[in-house]
């Protein structure tokens, strides 16, 4: 795992269109290339052999907050929340554990500077992946219409301690 490269683009989105698009929520380039700008020690991508398997962007913001889905970020937030804006896994390799090795690195990464919760928005009916995995859903926090049907705010403090597999 390392952190995203200006020769990760293409792929990032590709894997972004190839996850949101069907849910109408794909934000494209600039959009994304923003987001890491805003906090780039908080954004990776996993290679499996030679081949950028999946990434996760993450950024400081508010709590019971959230990025606007239509605009490029322009500020970065003091706060000791970090939102988990996208983690994507390619489609062919869902189900592998990628997605915990990421989310372990992201709570590692939050713990090392010091953030306190990560939130983020579950969309696509993504909200019990994300409860078994201990974020819990804030019902009074309600996304705008532009996160798609059924989105849901939610969040979790950050570990303390991370035990090899078990933080996650």
């Amino acid at each position: 795992m390392r952190h995203v490269s200006d020769g990760d683009w293409d792929t990032i989105v590709a894997l972004e269109s190839a996850a949101y698009t069907p849910l109408g929520l794909s934000e494209g380039r600039a959009a994304l290339e923003s987001r890491v700008r805003a906090s780039p020690a908080t954004c990776f991508v996993l290679d499996v052999g030679e081949r950028v398997a999946g990434y996760l962007l993450a950024l400081p913001y508010p709590m019971f907050r959230y990025p606007d889905l239509t605009r490029a970020e322009s500020t970065v937030a003091r706060t000791g929340n970090l939102h988990l804006h996208d983690l994507v896994v390619a489609e062919d390799l869902r189900g592998s554990g990628l997605a915990k090795t990421l989310l372990g690195r992201l709570f590692a990464t939050a713990r090392a500077h010091e953030f306190a919760t990560v939130s983020l928005v579950a969309v696509g009916d993504s909200a019990p992946f994300w409860a078994s995995r201990g974020f819990t859903a804030h019902p009074d926090v309600a996304p705008p219409e532009g996160y798609g049907p059924g989105a849901r705010y939610m969040a979790r403090p950050v570990p303390v301690e991370i035990v090899t597999g078990a933080a996650v």
